[in-house]
């Protein structure tokens, strides 16, 4: 799978999100739960991606284009 990519994913949200500057194209992923941070306090942050990451998860059925 040649385009087995995070941007060709179903699940990968392009926003700039987290409540930080994003570096260049990064987005979310939203296959995974957010991710719990050290301080009680703190929110938990959705895992941050390149659009070029890719990871197991990926499978031809989770396309962005269906």
């Amino acid at each position: 799978m040649a385009n087995a990519h995070c941007e060709s994913c179903k699940f990968f949200d392009e926003h700039k999100g987290n409540g930080a500057a994003a570096l260049g194209d990064a987005g979310l992923c939203r296959f995974n739960p957010p991710v719990s941070q050290p301080e009680p306090e703190s929110k938990g942050l959705w895992p941050v991606v390149s659009p070029s990451d890719w990871c197991g998860h990926f499978t031809a059925e989770m396309t962005a284009a269906e």
